[in-house]
């Protein structure tokens, strides 16, 4: 005789019923939240990449409306093969540029940006892609400098150069002032009126220079000291044709030259850079008294105008600049010096930044780099 079943509880049942739609919901929620999670992926992969840029030839030019350069076409070669469009967002100075990826309004940045240690702690950059440095721009051309002629004659008397050949001729005319003093003195009627050291020495000392300078405006008496006096000439003769010579060019060099030749004259001089450039603080260091403005335009126009004396910005835009708008009203001197690099600005943490390594060495490999460099740098 079978045992009879328990029947089941409608308490169960129900107890079941809703294990079993819970289950169904987790699911539904899972399933939704992975398909928004592929969905934002897919999304942020083809979304158009905001790219903060400015206008510094050659790294960025703009033509027509239209965007070109060495960054420029660079970047679009990168953007092409991690197949992603771009919005270029166009900002006055590298301070806009760096603050537009530090906020978000701005995916990553491009221009003419340098890598520094103080940038570093702040955002993320990319493998150099160029080697720069620092370079000093001033008016006119080698054979076309602004003149000065009073500051330029005060230069010569205190250079180095005529204080040189000064103590040379001191030194030469005591030869012949000691040996003159030692024979004429003794004679009845010689040159020097005194036996003692002191006068008779300045008056020997006097007719050296005299003889070195002119000619010898007396002879002296005793025969030895004919002798010297005749060498003394021929020695002064040779001696003002080499200063004169020396004179003559060095007071050339300088007038090409010009007053600011390197970052050692930058000192006191009204120093013109850019807004929140790199060499902001490399002015600061060699106490220039330093002028900043907001466009690289600005900057040249300012220099033209007088309104500072010389420019101190990025080697590349400075050659750039006296090869084509600034041909024969502006030159570069001295060599390039704060070496850096320029780069491309992430936020930290940016996975775009590996991407684009890994794009920028593609680049490197198949010398699209090379050509981008060339097109606008010449062949290195």
């Amino acid at each position: 005789m079978s045992r009879p079943q328990p029947a089941t509880s409608p308490r169960s049942q129900t107890d079941r019923s809703s294990r079993s739609l819970g289950a169904e919901i987790v699911r539904a929620l899972v399933l939704a939240l992975l398909i928004c999670v592929a969905w934002s992926t897919a999304q942020a992969e083809t979304a158009k990449l905001r790219v903060a840029t400015r206008i510094v030839p050659p790294m960025v030019v703009e033509k027509n409306g239209m965007l070109g350069g060495f960054s420029i076409e660079l970047w679009n070669s990168i953007g092409k093969r991690l197949n992603r469009e771009t919005e270029y967002v166009v900002l006055p100075d590298v301070s806009e540029l760096l603050d537009a990826v530090a906020n978000g309004r701005a995916d990553l940045a491009i221009a003419a940006i340098s890598i520094t240690s103080e940038r570093e702690d702040r955002f993320d950059f990319s493998q150099p892609i160029m080697n720069s440095g620092l370079q000093i721009l001033v008016r006119g051309t080698a054979v076309n400098v602004e003149a000065n002629p009073l500051r330029e004659l005060m230069q010569l008397f205190f250079s180095r150069t005529l204080l040189v050949w000064l103590g040379i001729a001191l030194l030469l005319i005591l030869v012949p002032a000691h040996l003159m003093f030692l024979v004429e003195r003794t004679h009845h009627s010689g040159i020097i009126p005194t036996k003692k050291y002191f006068p008779g020495i300045f008056h020997a000392m006097f007719w050296a220079a005299g003889t070195l300078a002119t000619q010898a405006d007396q002879m002296p008496r005793h025969w030895m000291a004919r002798i010297v006096a005749v060498l003394w000439m021929f020695t002064g003769v040779v001696f003002v044709a080499f200063y004169t010579a020396q004179l003559t060019a060095s007071l050339t060099v300088q007038q090409i030259k010009g007053p600011i030749n390197g970052p050692q004259d930058l000192v006191g001089k009204v120093v013109g850079t850019t807004r929140g450039s790199t060499a902001t603080a490399y002015l600061n260091e060699v106490r220039a008294q330093m002028v900043e403005f907001e466009r690289v335009d600005d900057l040249y126009k300012a220099l033209l105008d007088q309104q500072v004396d010389a420019v101190v910005f990025d080697a590349p835009a400075l050659l750039y600049y006296t090869t084509h708008d600034g041909s024969r009203l502006a030159r570069t001197v001295g060599d390039v010096f704060h070496r850096e690099d320029y780069g491309i600005v992430f936020p930290t943490g940016s996975p775009l930044r590996k991407q684009v390594n890994e794009a920028l060495l593609g680049l490197r490999e198949n010398d699209t780099y090379q050509r981008i460099y060339e097109e606008w740098f010449g062949k290195r």
